[in-house]
């Protein structure tokens, strides 16, 4: 396979995945203020800091009102993580590829973003936005299911999985941060009493909710979502599974050696986690994170320096508030 081809296809699956992830989160969102009463101090902002726009968006808004960040995550054809711009650069990142892959797959990503463009800007107004948020994620989940059903196991498969587990372990870390810091000890006193429903909704961010209570079998508490989260190998969007699947992927794959190593070694950091000691220090969670993150950049950077064209991605910093995603990639 070539470079470029593999390159394309890899990113087709991250933007895919982060339309869906974003839409998520918005959903959740919606209904978690709906529950909320008004004068709590959560808001819409931390949606900004998780999809690590904030300084674009602060070039374009000056306050974090509903609409405003709904509208920026939404439908910004400028913000390259909204949900209109992850799947046009997905759409784009497969049209000149469309021909290793079954062509169900390119009508669907076409269909999906044509049917978004339509109906973003409308979609953003609380009337209209669970029909269409539900409607985004149906589609992005049609492809994961047509991908799944219909690609045979060869590299282009193998990169598209490459592609979706890393931008799900992204998604996962930026979650967890951003939603503990207001959940952990420290927090404002008057957040307590929600607790149990802010914990609820990071689990639905993730459509975690119901396997956790599955597996769990407790009511919902901060450190079992951590550990649930972080190192359960059994979730689909847990940073453990995610991760060896993403090894598992690998092994499938000629000069796997270093990306392997460093999937390895990011895995073992998360595995060996001692969730107690994070869940009673907010700060000690956050640097653990920056940590994460850090080792999930190097895991895209080596893979990029390995098998893509484009081998020199810009890798992510620490502070993620005040950036985008690592190596954004929209084919030209």
């Amino acid at each position: 396979m070539l470079s470029r081809v593999a390159e394309n296809l890899y990113w087709m699956a991250r933007y895919i995945e982060r339309a869906e992830d974003t839409a998520r989160l918005l959903s959740v969102n919606s209904h978690l203020m709906l529950d909320l009463p008004r004068h709590l101090p959560l808001g819409w902002a931390p949606l900004i800091e998780m999809t690590g726009t904030l300084e674009t968006f602060n070039e374009r808004h000056s306050s974090f009102d509903e609409r405003n960040v709904v509208h920026f995550l939404c439908a910004d054809a400028q913000n390259g993580s909204s949900i209109l711009s992850a799947l046009a650069s997905a759409r784009e990142n497969l049209r000149t590829t469309r021909d290793v892959v079954p062509r169900e797959i390119w009508e669907e990503v076409n269909q999906l973003y044509l049917n978004v463009a339509d109906h973003a800007e409308s979609g953003v107004s609380p009337r209209r936005r669970d029909a269409f948020l539900k409607n985004v994620i149906r589609g992005c989940q049609t492809l994961t299911g047509l991908i799944e059903g219909t690609l045979s196991h060869g590299p282009a498969r193998t990169f598209i999985k490459l592609g979706r587990q890393l931008e799900r372990a992204d998604m996962t870390t930026r979650i967890v941060d951003v939603r503990s810091a207001s959940l952990l000890p420290q927090n404002p006193e008057e957040l307590l009493p929600f607790e149990n429903l802010q914990w609820m909704s990071v689990l639905k961010s993730l459509m975690a909710y119901q396997m956790y209570r599955q597996q769990v079998r407790l009511r919902v508490r901060g450190p079992d979502v951590l550990r649930f989260l972080l190192q359960d190998p059994h979730l689909p969007r847990s940073i453990a599974c995610s991760l060896e699947t993403l090894g598992q992927e690998l092994q499938l794959l000629p000069r796997q050696d270093r990306v392997a190593a460093t999937v390895s070694l990011v895995r073992a950091d998360v595995v060996d986690a001692d969730i107690q000691a994070l869940a009673h220090s907010p700060s000690k969670l956050h640097a653990f994170v920056d940590d994460l993150q850090i080792g999930i950049a190097a895991i895209h950077d080596t893979l990029s320096a390995t098998y893509f064209v484009s081998g020199d991605s810009v890798p992510r910093v620490a502070q993620r508030q005040n950036q985008n995603h690592a190596g954004d990639h929209d084919n030209d």
